[in-house]
């Protein structure tokens, strides 16, 4: 039986895929993204905790072990999933004796067959072939000490994920993955069909043009030249001048819509995956490194010129083989029967290296990806490299990536000198025998001479469509892969689902309510981050969020601005009755209760002003900046903004005043100015609710202090959550709330904490030096 195998389609895929694919080898079928879900996948990829409880999931029976290659090689049932070079994971399916692995590999390689191994696999034996199925790489056997040096690593006992299948894993149906076929593809072109219709035409016009060519060659030989009939030979080659400028502006026009087709056609697919990025959930880019992103959108590219340069191409190539196959079997049969069969095994020798060269673009993804995310690193990251004295380690880690790429390189390269020396091998003797029968022919009159040189300019006809063909397979190939890659992405639900109603308008004088709201960020054992908290934020009112670093305050903003959602408990819109205190409402009943899942995101957002400690700086003019949100800007309310944020002065100074780029690829600014216009933006926005998460720790006491006296007055009547360590940011807040490990241990004003000398006021007496007494 052959073993089942899937690519990852991420840098940090493996464990998921290798879950994947085990499934499959039990008959049944699972999705990645549901099998990353169950495994709580994270930026860092996954642990096998995280394996085993989405093995447990879909009903495997799983243990953990840590083993010697003796006791794998005796004890434990293949397959099963091994913790590989200490940075991966792959399947051992497989161990044979090496004596019998020649044979059986001969044999594989004809049938893509596995010979299943009945004998019991000694653990003795030295010269044993290990079968890893590798989700970056594809299957592979290892020797002996290569399988010991990547699995065992630093000792001599290795990580291993035993899984066998239990009942429940036979009652489960599994998942349908998407299919990848030609119709997707299709869909594409479908919708530029007036001008496929035109480039049609065209194509036939073309092909008309051309089949007359061979029979004017003929006529000059036949007629022209054994008549010595000078006029004749002028008026035909009169004919061909005319044919070939008339087939060159076909070409041209055809070159102009394929272009026309390709522009739009790639700008449509493009569009439509950022708009599905922007769609998705902010968790979803949690967990996906930037490096993969950036290659789905490489991917684009390869669907659009394979659409475009490929499967229009075809068309014409299909037109062009159907037609001179016809004349080259009126011209002579067995010569259009040697042609056909020299395509056919021409087409069959490139269709062997198809498997392989799947291998290496999955190599090159993987390896392309992480070029891409270190390349970024590298270059936001130079301050701190050059900090850290860490220039050269980090371009090492480069320089290892770069020779990833160029082992690929040398791999793929040493792939198409084969295919391309064996294609020539098949052309060339191709023609050397159709020279022979058709010279043969000749002498046999059985073609004329004329005849013979207009089978040979056929032939050189056919060379490029069969050629086209071939190059079809492989594109085809490369777009199913990037298809498959974007269309998990695109299988992804939104953050906002239409099935769903979602509320856009709710009571603007609500309070925002907190509900034994528990979290844990994605990966397998992590603790939550927030434990059952509880607490109701006033509407009109500021709350104020304090604690030490780790407490789970910026995780806490960020559940109430829906980054991400509850993993229990609840977050909801409601109005207390009046007669009841801040402690009570938490408990008893509220009117107008609605649940923040109820509402829409994009609603919800455009009443939130936030200033995050990681808020972006666009490469934009500094007015663009602060109003992100506007096509056409409101210059009033953006000196407004300005001035609140007091960097209305600094932006006059600056050589174009509000119309100075900033950011990437214009002027640097420094930490404090940056805050300065995130908190400028935020004002320019007029929201009901404002979110600052440390909106002024980068802020000197005097810029400060004038900017929170700003904000007094434009706080007046809005919800505001502040997250701050200063004592001066929260003192005046109506409300604050003290939180230690995930949990809220203090509520109160700064008077009421001060007096209770707890938490809070261990917190201000170690900013501020105070004597406790």
């Amino acid at each position: 039986m052959k073993f089942p195998h899937y690519y990852q389609l991420d840098q940090m895929d493996c464990g998921p895929t290798c879950l994947r694919i085990l499934a499959k080898f039990y008959g049944r079928s699972y999705t990645a993204q549901s099998l990353r879900e169950k495994a709580q996948i994270s930026k860092v990829g996954v642990s096998i905790l995280g394996i085993s409880e989405a093995a447990e999931a879909i009903g495997f029976h799983s243990i953990g072990v840590k083993i010697t290659i003796k006791k794998l090689l005796s004890q434990v049932p293949l397959p099963c999933l091994l913790h590989w070079e200490q940075s991966h994971f792959v399947i051992l399916y497989d161990v044979r004796p090496a004596q019998r692995n020649a044979i059986l590999g001969i044999f594989s390689w004809l049938t893509g067959k596995l010979m299943p191994y009945q004998s019991q696999r000694a653990a003795e034996c030295k010269t044993n072939m290990f079968y890893v199925s590798d989700p970056a790489k594809g299957l592979l056997t290892y020797s002996m000490a290569e399988f010991e040096k990547r699995w065992l690593a630093t000792s001599n006992e290795g990580m291993a994920l035993l899984l066998e299948p239990t009942s429940r894993f036979y009652e489960e149906q599994g998942e349908n993955s998407p299919i990848l076929g030609h119709s997707q593809l299709a869909g594409y072109l479908w919708q530029y069909r007036r001008l496929v219709l035109q480039l049609g035409l065209g194509m036939l016009v073309g092909s008309g043009l051309s089949l007359l060519l061979p029979f004017l060659t003929q006529s000059i030989v036949d007629v022209g030249i054994s008549t010595r009939n000078m006029s004749f030979i002028n008026i035909v080659l009169i004919g061909q001048i005319v044919l070939l400028c008339s087939t060159s502006a076909v070409d041209f026009i055809r070159g102009w819509i394929v272009l026309h087709i390709s522009t739009r056609l790639n700008l449509s697919i493009l569009s439509e995956f950022l708009a599905k990025l922007m769609r998705l959930p902010v968790s979803f880019f949690d967990v996906k490194q930037f490096g993969d992103i950036m290659q789905r959108i490489g991917d684009h590219h390869r669907i659009e010129s394979f659409i475009t340069g490929q499967t229009l191409g075809v068309m014409f190539s299909l037109l062009n083989l159907l037609i001179f196959g016809f004349i080259l079997a009126y011209y002579h049969s067995p010569i259009f029967v040697v042609a056909l069969g020299a395509a056919i095994i021409y087409s069959f020798w490139v269709i062997l290296f198809l498997k392989q060269r799947r291998k290496l673009d999955a190599s090159r993804f993987d390896a392309s990806s992480k070029n891409q995310s270190q390349i970024v690193q590298l270059i936001q990251g130079m301050q701190e490299i050059k900090l850290a004295g860490a220039e050269t380690q980090k371009r090492w880690e480069w320089e290892h990536t770069q020779a990833r790429l160029f082992r690929w390189n040398v791999k793929n390269l040493s792939l198409s000198q084969f295919q391309q020396a064996g294609g020539l091998l098949i052309n060339q003797g191709k023609n050397i025998l159709i020279s022979f029968l058709a010279a043969k022919a000749v002498l046999n009159g059985q073609l004329t001479l004329g005849g013979m040189m207009s089978v040979q300019y056929i032939l050189g006809q056919l060379n490029a469509p069969i050629e086209q063909m071939v190059n079809f397979l492989q594109s085809l190939q490369d777009a199913k892969i990037s298809l498959e890659r974007l269309n998990e992405v695109h299988a992804l639900a939104n953050e906002e689902t239409a099935s769903k109603e979602l509320r856009s308008e709710w009571g603007q004088k609500q309070d925002i309510v907190v509900e034994d709201l528990i979290y844990a960020y994605p990966g397998a054992g992590n603790d939550p981050v927030l434990k059952k908290v509880n607490l109701t934020i006033p509407h009109g009112k500021t709350t104020a969020i304090v604690g030490t670093s780790g407490s789970g305050k910026t995780t806490l903003l960020k559940l109430l601005l829906r980054f991400y959602e509850p993993q229990c408990g609840s977050i909801f819109l409601a109005t207390a009755p009046l007669a009841l205190t801040a402690s009570e409402k938490i408990t008893e009943g509220w009117e107008n209760r609605i649940a923040l899942e109820h509402v829409s995101h994009r609603a919800w957002r455009q009443q939130c002003g936030v200033v995050m400690q990681e808020g972006f700086i666009f490469s934009d003019t500094i007015a663009r900046n602060i109003a992100i949100n506007d096509e056409i800007i409101d210059k009033d309310r953006l000196y407004y903004a300005a001035r609140v944020a007091n960097i209305h002065e600094f932006i006059l100074s600056m050589p174009s005043g509000y119309y100075t780029k900033i950011g990437a690829e214009g002027n640097g600014i420094s930490q404090g100015q940056k805050q300065r216009i995130l908190i400028a933006r935020s004002v320019y926005k007029n929201p009901q609710m404002l979110f600052f998460d440390e909106a002024t720790n980068a802020l000197d006491a005097d810029n400060e202090s004038l900017i929170l006296r700003n904000l007094k007055a434009f706080f007046k009547g809005k919800t505001v959550i502040v997250v701050a360590h200063r004592l001066s940011t929260v003192k005046h807040a109506d409300q604050i709330i003290v939180m230690e490990k995930g949990e809220i241990v203090e509520t109160g004003s700064h008077s009421e904490l001060i007096g209770i000398k707890g938490k809070y006021f261990d917190l201000v007496s170690n900013q501020l030096e105070l004597a406790v007494g």
